[in-house]
């Protein structure tokens, strides 16, 4: 397969008017437009239909990461205000779930707004803890490629860094709905199954679901498993070159169990569908840490061109390839597997385990946007006029898509 390099961004812009992108959410999950794709049909229908429009005996596979209170606001003692966005953890330990644990100091990758008027110096902000005042103060270690390096410290040695941000922090909506967070977003910017703290924006296509959807999935014959991918801050990063050869994919963290791997083994002949690109991601890659560890390399890190440019085996089949990596992690004892992706998933990919994708709608010249185009085509055109015509809402807090191959 070639590298889709020369694929021009241009070619997935699309008009987005302010007023079709969906600054508050609905007031219930399951309202939403669902625009219904399979093959030729395109229909408008409502989220709560999902469960009777899927596949029989088809597996939904969910992303359980949980947005965390990532935007820390400092005011100088000039007035300035300075916002730290935590990214990803540094030291003492890299691996989120650890790091939320961790008391005082840390080191965090961020971005800085604002970051010109701080050039040097520690900031400090007060914050209450069940009664009693304590501090929380940043300094700058070093200034990155792409952020900076943040020690945080605190003068409570019994507070962990997750109950700092958890007091003091607020939900990093996208930049694009132009408003401050609210306490509605703390609630409704979560899907229902958030399980584990680490990311900096929602998985958007499962904020649809309530308790009562997924329960009745299995009324309708639907399995259904989850996954961890830590959704990093460059899902909201526009391609801005012509092409797509020099766009950097961001790396974000992915996390399955074991048994989620063998479900996903057992239903390799089933309709699988991720709720979600990040979802969508996750799995996919699977298969190419497994065509690397066929190769000797055990990193599980897959790089954005992997797909285009490593050489599989005619009979290295998906099933091959998830019994491989079952093996590696049986023989040494591992519970998770714990990787690294950043996939392009774009026009000219083969998909190697999802035939399905429920997601939301997504900004114009965007990433996301070329993986929708990788599983439905030029049809994605076709479907974005629809939506656009028959007002459906765009963007995080929009309506949701469910698109089928087949």
């Amino acid at each position: 397969m070639s590298t889709p390099g020369i694929i021009k961004i241009e070619d997935y812009n699309y008009p987005l008017p302010d007023e079709k992108i969906a600054k508050f959410p609905l007031e219930k999950r399951h309202m939403s437009k669902l625009l219904y794709k399979k093959g030729e049909l395109l229909q408008e229908r409502k989220f709560i239909d999902l469960p009777q429009l899927l596949p029989k005996n088809s597996l939904l596979v969910f992303n359980e990461t949980k947005v965390v209170k990532a935007r820390l606001i400092f005011k100088k003692s000039t007035g300035a205000i300075i916002e730290i966005f935590c990214l990803e953890p540094v030291e003492p330990v890299s691996d989120f779930q650890l790091a939320y644990q961790q008391k005082s100091p840390v080191v965090w990758k961020c971005f800085i707004g604002n970051a010109k008027r701080w050039k040097s110096g520690t900031l400090e902000m007060e914050f209450d803890n069940n009664g009693n005042t304590n501090k929380l103060y940043a300094q700058k270690v070093e200034q990155l490629s792409e952020g900076y390096l943040v020690s945080f410290s605190w003068d409570n040695n019994d507070l962990p860094f997750l109950n700092i941000i958890s007091n003091v922090g607020f939900i990093p909506i996208p930049p694009y709905l132009n408003r401050k967070a609210n306490e509605e977003d703390t609630v409704r910017y979560q899907t229902v199954y958030a399980e584990h703290e680490g990311s900096v924006a929602a998985p958007t296509a499962g904020l649809h679901f309530t308790p009562k959807i997924i329960s009745e999935l299995k009324n309708y014959g639907i399995e259904t498993d989850k996954l961890t991918l830590h959704v990093g801050a460059g899902t909201f990063k526009p391609v801005v070159s012509e092409t797509i050869a020099t766009h950097k994919m961001h790396t974000e963290k992915v996390v399955i169990r074991i048994n989620t791997l063998k479900h996903i083994l057992v239903k390799l002949n089933d309709p699988i569908i991720p709720v979600g690109t990040t979802s969508m991601r996750t799995i996919e890659s699977l298969f190419w840490m497994a065509v690397k560890l066929h190769k000797g390399d055990s990193s599980f890190a897959v790089e954005q061109w992997d797909p285009y440019e490593l050489i599989v085996e005619s009979n290295f089949t998906s099933a091959k390839a998830l019994t491989l990596l079952l093996k590696y992690l049986e023989e040494n004892n591992i519970e998770e597997l714990k990787g690294e992706t950043r996939l392009m998933i774009a026009p000219g990919y083969n998909f190697r385990i999802a035939s399905g994708l429920i997601t939301n709608f997504h900004q114009p010249k965007s990433t996301l946007l070329l993986l929708v185009s990788a599983l439905i085509g030029d049809n994605w055109k076709q479907a974005y006029d629809f939506a656009l015509t028959n007002n459906f809402r765009f963007l995080s807090y929009g309506d949701s898509c469910l698109f089928l191959q087949h």
